[in-house]
């Protein structure tokens, strides 16, 4: 195992500060950070604003094989799958925060959150949705590959949301905008204005680098 303990405190850190940002609570969310051949993650059962040293599971990136004796969440396998997928991101963050949840659990959902040019900017300009299955389930693993493959932020109906990022900042600031966003959505109710296709348009070209 190459993991160092100072990378495995870091790891809590990060986690503690997803907590922190009310991201998620009790056992709910999970984390997952690759550093070269290996990924830490969440433990089983584990509260990730709580979360000790011991309840990181270190697994190998290539096949996911426990390295350390602790177990990984169950939502490991999508984690994984993410990262081998997405080689420019290496953090994985699976959260429930109040507003987009409330969101993902709506009947009818607001068709866009684009409501502040952070949300195209950082969260994504479409934010696809991921039908419910069961968690921990391979038809779970497979729809949040298949969604975070070209996006890097989801809603998974009546579950939750996820995003990925290059490092644990990124991947915290997508989460944050997009609870942000969500909140003034569920707030406005049908009273949203959200960007127009012009609008977003704009910031793609002038900060994301979209050709006219």
């Amino acid at each position: 195992m190459k993991i160092t303990e100072q990378q495995i405190e870091e790891f809590v850190e990060m986690a503690h500060k997803v907590g922190r940002y009310g991201l998620t609570v009790c056992s709910s969310g999970n984390l997952s950070w690759r550093i070269g051949d290996e990924v830490l993650v969440s433990g089983t059962g584990s509260w990730v604003p709580e979360i000790r040293k011991e309840q990181v599971s270190v697994v190998r990136f290539s096949d996911g094989e426990v390295l350390n004796g602790v177990k990984p969440s169950m939502e490991s396998v999508f984690h994984l799958g993410v990262l081998r997928e997405r080689p420019d991101q290496t953090v994985v963050l699976h959260f429930q925060a109040p507003y987009a949840t409330a969101i993902s659990c709506m009947k009818v959902r607001p068709k866009s959150i684009n409501v502040t040019a952070e949300v195209p900017y950082h969260v994504g300009v479409e934010i696809p949705e991921i039908p419910y299955y069961r968690p921990g389930s391979p038809e779970l693993a497979d729809a949040v590959i298949a969604a975070l493959k070209e996006h890097n932020s989801a809603f998974m109906l009546k579950h939750g949301q996820v995003v990925c990022g290059k490092d644990f900042n990124q991947a915290l600031e997508r989460a944050t905008f997009m609870e942000m966003a969500s909140r003034l959505a569920v707030l406005n109710g049908d009273n949203l204005e959200t960007f127009t296709d012009a609008e977003v348009e704009e910031v793609e070209v002038k900060f994301l680098g979209k050709k006219k």
